[in-house]
């Protein structure tokens, strides 16, 4: 059993769907020990509110045991006041933020081999005088990660991102060369440690419109993007592009390429949300750690309705455990 990956896995914002897309994962039985943070509380009085029947157990540090369906292990993280489906407290954030450091530090302790997230409200942190831009963020500055990468992806399509949530206004001036480069180099190692056995197919899309008509449109394609696919091309790297957004897309280049690179988060998040909407999840690289996410929101209005689906949660996990399975597959390799 000691070869079994051990997921630790956030269960979010507590009056959102996070509880009860985590109590509807462990209905079923994993090859995997999955381990909760969260309140027990809250997960239990929500079991109740959607009639359903689940086993708490404190989590034992020294046996690591296959998810059995019907049961919870959980570490318990208990919220500061009551909550409620569907309505938020600011009162609570900081036991959202304390599960997730917990989470962070047993991977980064190696207590745990992965991390899941449920999803999180931005806003009622904020609202709690704690400024907080978001997990990928959260998450990389308790790492000390330099260069996290969001990665959303979906069976189809993987899609990488050079800025993340900026004003378009704004996204020209961060595509540098300095960044562009750190997170093709993140990229390219994280995939091939987590996805791949060999250097990956990575397309890059232009900042322009038709990557710049040649200067026409713009010409960071010409001063800043191309000249560093073709360093990484000259370095024996399977980087092409700059491509034209709207043709980069195609079936056959998604056929073809480990990922798609973008310079803003809505230049290629709506092709893999139309692709895979409902089963997508969002992976950061660059991390210490495995770290997967759902690719929601907290659908406060669904939150023990019964109606929250828990597709992208099932899927979050299934990656999570597959990446720690390849990594440990391609540190086999590459001694």
């Amino acid at each position: 059993m000691t070869n079994l990956p051990r997921i630790v896995i956030t269960t979010g914002e507590p009056s959102g769907i996070g509880p009860d897309i985590c109590l509807a994962v462990c209905q079923q039985a994993w090859d995997a020990e999955l381990i909760f943070v969260g309140s027990q509380q809250v997960l239990q009085n929500r079991a109740q509110q959607l009639k359903q029947s689940i086993n708490f157990e404190t989590w034992n540090r020294q046996q690591i045991q296959p998810h059995q369906a019907g049961s919870m292990t959980l570490l318990d993280m208990p919220t500061a006041t009551e909550v409620l489906a569907g309505q938020l407290n600011p009162q609570n954030s900081k036991a959202v933020l304390f599960s997730i450091s917990a989470a962070t530090e047993m991977c980064l302790a190696g207590k745990a081999d992965a991390m899941v997230t449920a999803p999180i409200h931005k806003g009622v942190i904020n609202q709690a005088g704690i400024k907080f831009s978001g997990h990928t963020e959260f998450i990389a500055q308790q790492c000390e990660a330099q260069q996290p990468v969001m990665m959303l992806a979906c069976d189809a399509l993987r899609v990488a991102l050079v800025t993340t949530h900026l004003p378009l206004k704004d996204v020209s001036e961060q595509i540098t060369p300095e960044r562009l480069r750190q997170v093709l180099d993140v990229t390219i190692a994280d995939t091939q440690k987590f996805f791949t056995n060999a250097a990956p197919i990575i397309y890059v899309a232009g900042l322009n419109p038709h990557a710049g008509e040649d200067g026409h449109l713009g010409d960071e394609e010409q001063t800043i993007i191309s000249p560093i696919i073709q360093q990484l091309q000259a370095e024996g790297q399977q980087i092409y592009g700059p491509y034209s957004a709207d043709t980069m897309f195609t079936p056959d280049k998604i056929a073809r390429a480990d990922v798609m690179l973008t310079m803003y988060h809505d230049q290629g998040l709506p092709v893999l949300k139309h692709i895979g909407f409902g089963d997508a999840i969002n992976i950061t690289l660059g991390l210490p750690i495995i770290r997967t996410s759902v690719d929601h929101g907290t659908a406060l209005q669904l939150a023990g309705s019964g109606q929250a689906k828990a597709d992208s949660l099932q899927r979050a996990i299934n990656t999570a455990i597959q990446m720690s399975q390849h990594q440990k597959h391609h540190a086999t390799q590459s001694a």
